[in-house]
């Protein structure tokens, strides 16, 4: 099981969250090659009880919905014919001019923006699927449960409103959840929420782990981090026996 998640592809702005273009295009074409990538739909239809696809499977996803995406992404994806979801914050909708002032670096480009109404309407036309990544990028488990419900179900209603059909996934911000957040997000109406784990963490539809894809990783990085039970090994600890089956994966050379 895969779901692979990256932020924007971009050449000029040096943060782990920004995949180079020709790195993007060189993996967007191994795993034309190598993986069945599938469209959002089908994956819902066959995740199990724990949020996992069948092996050799990959569902492609960009979180944050920067503009970059359209720009650098958009055209590989077409390109190979490849599905993927972009989750958008959804207060940038209105203004394309809104700060992006979520992301935690030291420096970020002026110019860095999100995808505006056309882009996305466009991208939608081409098969690209959406989905909610809250109003305001807020950490939810900081939140109450009614503030929480209300990122979610606006989220919701606005990308509805835009696209004129059902949204029922979500990534949410920085993947952080708890179990409020897990009834909050059953409350607004998704079936299916996407995390980032960086630890063990509850797993099942409102929780479905992801891999992140970030700058630093070369193709053989993303050969390792689409192996079976990639994920699950990372985040089972520091013991002898995780180390000695990480390091068989990290040999791969398919």
């Amino acid at each position: 099981m895969t779901v692979l998640c990256y932020h924007t592809v971009e050449s000029g702005w040096e943060s782990p969250l920004a995949v180079r273009p020709e790195a993007f295009e060189q993996q967007a074409e191994w795993l034309a090659r190598r993986r069945r990538v599938v469209d959002l739909p089908e994956a819902k239809r066959r995740f199990d009880g724990r949020g996992q696809l069948p092996p050799g499977w990959a569902l492609l996803t960009f979180d944050d919905g920067f503009d970059g995406v359209y720009h650098h992404a958009f055209p590989v994806l077409r390109r190979l014919g490849l599905p993927a979801t972009v989750y958008v914050v959804t207060r940038t909708l209105h203004d394309r001019e809104t700060p992006v002032d979520w992301v935690r670096e030291d420096v970020v480009p002026r110019d860095l923006r999100c995808l505006d109404r056309d882009q996305i309407l466009e991208m939608r036309a081409a098969g690209i699927r959406f989905g909610s990544h809250t109003v305001t990028h807020r950490d939810l488990p900081e939140l109450t449960f009614a503030e929480q419900l209300q990122e979610l179900r606006q989220s919701r209603e606005a990308l509805e409103d835009l696209l004129g059909e059902r949204i029922d996934t979500v990534a949410y911000p920085r993947g952080h959840h708890d179990r409020v957040t897990r009834e909050a997000a059953r409350s607004a109406g998704y079936f299916v929420a996407f995390s980032l784990p960086e630890r063990r963490e509850p797993v099942g539809p409102l929780a479905v782990p992801r891999t992140g894809i970030y700058r630093v990783n070369t193709l053989r990085g993303l050969r390792v981090k689409t192996q079976p039970g990639y994920l699950r090994l990372r985040l089972a600890g520091t013991s002898p026996q995780s180390r000695r089956r990480v390091a068989g994966l990290l040999r791969l050379r398919r």
